[in-house]
């Protein structure tokens, strides 16, 4: 027999479910100060990023000494593009097995049929390439070969949609997979350096990453954005809405962040992506103006509800939402496709853990039955 729960064992006071404010690496890769919503990536602030590199400039940056050196957006570019007719050859291996199951699982099994050696380039251009795919194969087409001389962004959109897409969209996207490509140590590239930490494979760790992106509190969080706004709209008076919402204390998708809470840099610039896009499109994106209504109905209700405390501002998943549905992604598509930004993270993680060659394995406070002849555990 053994005593009750946690009887002779206390958790210690410091300890935090969540491990927030505990320090598990040191990193040349990226930089958040959610205090001052700054957000840096290997020294450039975001919008250098941006306009200097791209995503598949950015790609470079975080790779560079990890990867190879002299990873230029040319060098990056060549090295994604011919990744991309590696998996592309690999569809018959795993395609025709993933095209009836949910999206997020066929693109798990891409992953998974990744083989042991592969490279951090082949391991990223599987995502664009099975996306693409899986996209094709649901509207009743084939898979559309890929252009190793074009960038991951505009090639992922020719791709997925059979043809050639306009600049203004392909340049949208690329600002999106720049803006979000690293951000400190967050819940998946934790994830890779922890299996990374094992030497297991580059291919292992981006799977893992993979695993733990597609939770709704973390990568999963875009798809259901959309879903907000369309209960929002279907309300008929979003003020109204807003309060009932904060009122019974449901979580609203694309606001906070346990991070940047006074307001989320990358937001700004997929805003100002929204805003060039909406020229070339015109109407075909008009809820960025719902948006907003919802966003200001929102921080208004707060403000009444909770008196004194910091304003409840959105965060990146909004303007995500909406860019991803204005080039033309299915909402169940938005999650893997954030993964074509981020897994150039995670792989960066994986790939620095592994110079640091010690094993990630943390202690743990136990808080279970002590048995009966026993004495209180030692916590």
């Amino acid at each position: 027999m053994s005593s009750d729960a946690g009887a002779g064992a206390t958790t210690p006071p410091s300890l935090d479910p969540g491990l927030a404010g505990l320090v598990a690496a040191q990193t040349v890769l990226s930089y958040s100060d959610g205090a001052r919503g700054i957000l840096w990536v290997r020294g450039y602030t975001l919008p250098e990023l941006v306009t200097k590199f791209g995503y598949d400039g950015a790609v470079g940056v975080l790779w560079e000494g990890f990867a190879g050196t002299a990873l230029d957006r040319d060098e990056t570019r060549r090295r994604l593009g011919a990744g991309r007719l590696r998996a592309f050859a690999r569809l018959p291996g795993w395609l025709d097995r993933a095209e009836r199951r949910p999206f997020v699982e066929g693109v798990r099994l891409a992953l998974a049929s990744l083989p042991e050696d592969a490279a951090a380039a082949e391991i990223l251009a599987t995502l664009p390439v099975a996306i693409a795919a899986l996209l094709r194969r649901r509207a009743g087409g084939e898979p559309v070969e890929p252009d190793p001389l074009r960038g991951t962004a505009d090639d992922l959109l020719r791709m997925a949609h059979g043809e050639a897409k306009p600049a203004a969209m392909s340049d949208a996207l690329d600002t999106y997979f720049a803006s979000v490509i690293d951000n400190g140590l967050n819940t998946s590239a934790f994830t890779a350096r922890v299996v990374a930490s094992s030497g297991a494979s580059l291919a292992s760790a981006a799977l893992g990453a993979y695993c733990a992106f597609t939770g709704p509190l973390h990568g999963g969080a875009p798809g259901p954005t959309l879903d907000m706004l369309d209960e929002a709209q279907a309300s008929g008076d979003v003020r109204r809405w807003a309060e009932r919402k904060l009122t019974e204390g449901a979580r609203l998708m694309g606001f906070g962040h346990r991070v940047f809470r006074l307001g989320d840099p990358r937001a700004d610039l997929l805003y100002q992506a929204l805003e060039r896009l909406r020229v070339t499109l015109g109407p075909s994106i008009g809820r960025l103006a719902f948006a907003a209504e919802v966003e200001q109905a929102v921080g208004d209700a707060f403000a009444r509800l909770k008196p004194g405390r910091p304003p409840l501002r959105p965060n990146i998943e909004i303007n995500a939402a909406l860019l991803l549905d204005a080039v033309g992604f299915p909402r169940d598509g938005f999650m893997p496709v954030f993964a074509v930004a981020r897994g150039a993270g995670w792989l960066a993680h994986a790939m620095e853990q592994r110079t640091v060659g010690r094993l990630i394995r943390p202690g743990s406070a136990y808080i279970g039955p002590i048995p009966a002849d026993a004495e209180a555990a030692p916590n």
